[in-house]
């Protein structure tokens, strides 16, 4: 899937349109109209029926996929109000105001003022400079889109300095960083401010208005208001009163006044509500606040249904209007104050990735702690029923993935159709939304042919994009979100002859999936430990991949869901896997222009039968669902040991076993599994 950096977050998938003609999608209904899910999956999330009819297209801005933009005119605008606040330097993250990966397109401020529609990275700009920091998974693309205004720092290679060191070197001599304080994160501000005053700088300053909104203006897209719906038990496995009971002991634990949810998910997953303010992500603008004795849900209270209402009254929880959050927290540490006269205060936990501005409000270091999201870590522990999910939606969709690849060969090898790169993600597109349970794609589908295969979040766009060549390779990184889980599939194939080099390539990135797939280890270790495992086959031959080898994955929620991956992230070092989570495991291995591989399943950690138990410690292992064939022309037989033959075998039999019967009509697909499933 759209990866997870090692040296992340994931896509600002909210692209602006070419035109304000073009802004209006084709809708495509998600699930039956007389579902009470019935919402219609736009590029501007999922929208109900009425919605379509009465919203009008929103304004948008030229920006598209691997286009450059002129930004002369933007950056002029934006300097102008730079001066007149007294800021030197002015930061741009990619996030909004919730820490998310995924925004809404009114929150992608920095794809506007730099026109990289990447999902990671910052811009800096100042009086004269401006600089745009992403790292290895978007160098490519960057190098496209960003105009001559523009220095791209290439995060993570030697000697290129991090977006932080490049604005506190531009601060020096007393100059002024501003920054929304809404967009970043209270640690990163801190250390920034401190970093900025000590090379001679004048600080970081929070600037309340933001800079880049006011340059947008009129032209910037309305903020989503779509309708929230309410999860049922038999997808959550477990209601709100219980996960707020569980909470609440983990408040007790630590001595807590309360935890302020920030993440939208996480507000999403603890009171089993599902939206759509967000492409591919079921989320909805909203914060919350728990403690001991209440439980307040900020949200635009228009936005849910009577069911909605019901089910949040039964389980004691207060609605109270989105934009109240601040003025609330303020409330707080008023109370907090008060309280202190008389004895310590107890400090409300926000977390780890909660925004600056949020601390403040809740008055700072005082009577705040930032720690790891603990509704963030149950989250990341599927229950039995969304395990079950999990299992359920991977042989549905593999159904669908090979049904597509058997129809795509047949088209290009027998058929001799033109296909681009859009027709083919069109069509995989089509094909998913026949199943059960469906709701819409979990992000842009990565169709991309030959050279395009080496970009590594390569975004096809209608009339800019390749035609599928079967003579080269074809990647295809896709996911779908449905009612019981969310799903995430890479397959690289081939419709011709693939030459040597792209077989042992293939056959190494292989290797490194099964050898981490057939991984055992001790409860406590970190995705960070097993990393090189899946590298491992590259390295001997001095090849590797600039991402991370997997993420974890949401239960009807976002495909990119922390704090759990595997990678070099300073996180997969400090938090362990735990029998539950649900990630990927995605080794891959891109030659710029020349082509791509990238392999991936989702695998569920579980614990695993060992002889011995050194340290009296469970053992865990994995157990991966997705159920889509690999490529066997691209498979070097030689360079696979018994044991490798072996897991293939396994693999095959199972994808045989729980998907042939999809295809009972449909001779086509079925010759093609059963080709593709052949034992080694």
């Amino acid at each position: 899937m759209r990866h997870i950096w090692a040296f992340p977050s994931f896509t600002a998938l909210s692209l602006f349109q070419a035109s304000a003609a073009s802004a209006v999608p084709r809708a495509r209904q998600a699930v039956s109209a007389n579902s009470p899910f019935a919402l219609f999956r736009t590029k501007r999330g999922f929208q109900t029926q009425a919605q379509l009819q009465t919203k009008s297209a929103p304004k948008t801005t030229l920006v598209e996929e691997m286009v450059t933009v002129n930004t002369t005119s933007r950056l002029a605008a934006l300097r102008s109000l730079m001066k007149e606040r007294n800021v030197h330097v002015y930061v741009v993250p990619s996030e909004d105001s919730h820490a998310s990966e995924y925004i809404a397109d009114c929150d992608a401020r920095r794809t506007f003022i730099s026109g990289f529609s990447g999902s990671a990275g910052t811009a800096i700009i100042t009086l004269d400079k401006a600089a745009l920091a992403t790292d290895g998974r978007y160098f490519n693309q960057a190098s496209k889109q960003l105009d001559s205004n523009w220095y791209l720092l290439k995060t993570g290679l030697q000697d290129v300095p991090t977006w932080q060191e490049w604005a506190t070197q531009e601060a020096e001599g007393g100059k002024a960083v501003g920054v929304d304080p809404k967009l970043i994160s209270s640690a990163i501000a801190e250390k920034l401010d401190e970093d900025i005053k000590n090379a001679g700088g004048a600080g970081l300053v929070g600037v309340k208005e933001n800079l880049v909104d006011l340059v947008w203006g009129s032209e910037q897209p309305p903020r989503p208001s779509n309708s929230v719906f309410l999860l049922g038990q038999q997808y959550a496995g477990k209601d709100t009163a219980a996960k707020l009971a569980d909470l609440r002991k983990e408040l007790d634990k630590k001595k807590a006044a309360g935890f302020v949810l920030s993440m939208l998910d996480e507000v999403a997953w603890l009171f089993n509500l599902r939206g759509s303010d967000i492409a591919y992500n079921p989320v909805f603008f909203s914060y919350a606040i728990v403690t001991q004795d209440s439980a307040t849900l900020y949200i635009d209270e228009a936005k849910l249904t009577d069911e909605c209402k019901t089910y949040l009254e039964q389980n004691k929880v207060t609605i109270k209007p989105y934009g109240d959050l601040f003025e609330d927290s303020e409330e707080l540490a008023r109370r907090a104050e008060a309280d202190a006269k008389d004895a310590k205060p107890k400090k409300y936990l926000i977390s780890s990735k909660g925004s600056w501005a949020l601390k403040l409000a809740l008055g700072g270091n005082k009577f705040v702690e930032e720690v790891r999201s603990p509704v963030g870590d149950a989250k990341a522990v599927k229950n039995e029923v969304e395990l079950n999910g999990m299992r359920n939606c991977h042989i549905r969709d593999g159904a669908a993935l090979t049904e597509f690849f058997a129809w795509l060969e047949d088209q290009l090898v027998n058929k001799k159709a033109v296909l681009d790169e859009v027709d083919a993600a069109d069509k995989l597109e089509e094909i998913r939304s026949k199943h059960k349970d469906f709701v819409g794609l979990s992000f842009d589908t990565i169709s991309s042919t030959g050279p395009n295969a080496a970009v590594i979040h390569y975004k096809p766009e209608k009339g800019a994009c390749k035609t599928i060549d079967p003579k080269a390779i074809y990647l295809c990184d896709s996911g779908a979100q449905y009612l019981d889980g969310t799903t995430d599939t890479t397959r690289t194939l081939h419709f011709g002859t693939p030459t040597a080099k792209e077989k042992k390539a293939y056959t190494l990135v292989l290797k490194g999936n099964i050898a981490l797939d057939s991984a055992v280890f001790p409860k406590g270790t970190s995705g960070f430990a097993i990393d090189v495992l899946a590298r491992q086959f590259l390295w001997k031959s001095g090849l590797d991949y600039r991402h991370g080898t997997g993420h974890g994955v949401g239960s009807f929620l976002n495909v990119h869901e922390g704090p759990i991956g595997i990678g070099t992230r300073k996180q997969y070092i400090d938090v362990a896997l735990a029998a539950g989570n649900v990630l990927s495991i995605e080794p891959g291995y891109y030659e710029d222009d020349a082509f791509g591989i990238r392999i991936e399943n989702l695998a569920i950690v579980k614990e695993v039968k060992t002889e011995h138990s050194f340290g009296d410690k469970p053992y865990l292992g994995f157990e991966h669902v997705t159920m889509v064939p690999y490529a066997r022309n691209l498979i070097d037989e030689t360079l696979l040991t018994p044991e490798e033959k072996d897991w293939l075998n396994r693999a095959n039999k199972k994808i045989l076993e729980t998907t042939l019967g999809y295809f009972d009509n449909d001779p086509l697909t079925k010759a093609w599994l059963l080709r593709e499933t052949q034992p080694f």
